[in-house]
């Protein structure tokens, strides 16, 4: 079913973590993201959810953190999304080795990948990270306010890498309906897959590892990945695409600075789509993001008993 839509990269990433100071310490103070937004789960409203990503948390540098301090933790493995790829720019090797040296993040690499090269390393709870240095750095502006010199740091995402089983259903998806096109492939088991038409979150990367054994959401590892779409009509477009494909996909859910619907892949992943618009300066100004609790309106009544159970950051 190709059609003239496609998807023009990742929106998104949302992973599960414990500690939710721990986790807000290693992606501002190490990593150098900005903390664009504080809010709290919509469906455990006592739990925060962490937004991190450019100055203003635009779609393609936004990482998200369910905070659960009692998660159980999560294992790496087939039919989990495998490691999350931030780009940088090619020239900023020597800084990114020694800074995550500095901070006591045990790392691997620069390897080669396609071509590019590579650090792979872990957050505190164990989720699985990279570095690719890419040229299309140059392309995209940092946050320049941040503790990362504007020269070295994270500019969003690259893409992402999923362990399958097998290729070829997730594929399907990908290239037929999502309007990804096939790169190549490598070491006989990883398989590239580029949106077409953007700088940042372009990549997914299957990697076929029918050995390994199942893995399991918990912390240290993604919750789901959401991709973009320019606006609401377009969204209700893909639901109707993905339905059509035989996917059980939900009713647009809104989630305050954007709009969902979600949906498993083949390699039982959980996909999301979401909404470029409102953003993040919906309820609070470009120089304020992420300095105050921010409620969906259903919630506000109960800001005072939210607000006591949430420890402080």
């Amino acid at each position: 079913m190709s059609h003239e839509k496609h998807i023009p990269g990742i929106h998104h990433v949302t992973a599960i973590a414990t500690d939710p100071r721990r986790n807000f310490r290693f992606y501002t103070n190490v990593l150098g993201l900005r903390f664009v937004k504080r809010t709290v789960n919509f469906d455990d409203r006592y739990t925060y959810h962490l937004y991190y990503g450019d100055e203003v948390g635009h779609p393609g540098t936004i990482m998200t953190f369910f905070p659960w301090p009692d998660a159980a933790p999560g294992r790496r493995g087939v039919g989990t999304a495998d490691a999350t790829a931030f780009l940088v720019p090619p020239d900023s090797f020597d800084f990114w080795t020694e800074r995550l040296a500095a901070n006591d993040v045990e790392y691997s690499g620069p390897t080669d990948r396609f071509g590019e090269r590579v650090i792979e390393f872990s957050d505190p709870d164990g989720l699985r990270l990279e570095l690719v240095g890419h040229r299309e750095a140059a392309d995209v502006d940092p946050w320049r306010d941040g503790p990362v010199p504007s020269e070295y740091a994270i500019r969003g995402f690259y893409g992402v890498t999923l362990a399958v089983e097998g290729y070829e259903r997730t594929a399907s998806l990908l290239e037929e309906t999502m309007g990804y096109e096939f790169v190549g492939e490598e070491d006989g088991q990883r398989f590239r897959y580029r949106a077409t038409g953007g700088n940042l979150g372009m990549v997914i990367d299957l990697r076929c590892v029918p050995d390994l054994q199942p893995g399991r959401v918990g912390a240290g590892t993604v919750h789901h990945i959401a991709f973009r779409t320019a606006d609401d009509g377009q969204q209700l477009e893909w639901r109707e695409d993905l339905v059509a494909r035989g996917l059980n996909v939900t009713p647009v859910i809104d989630r305050q600075y954007f709009r969902s619907i979600y949906y498993r892949i083949p390699a039982g992943i959980l996909f999301e789509i979401a909404t470029d618009p409102p953003g993040f300066t919906k309820d609070e100004p470009v120089e304020e993001l992420g300095t105050n609790l921010q409620l969906p309106p259903w919630f506000e009544s109960e800001r005072e008993a939210i607000e006591a159970r949430l420890p402080e950051l």
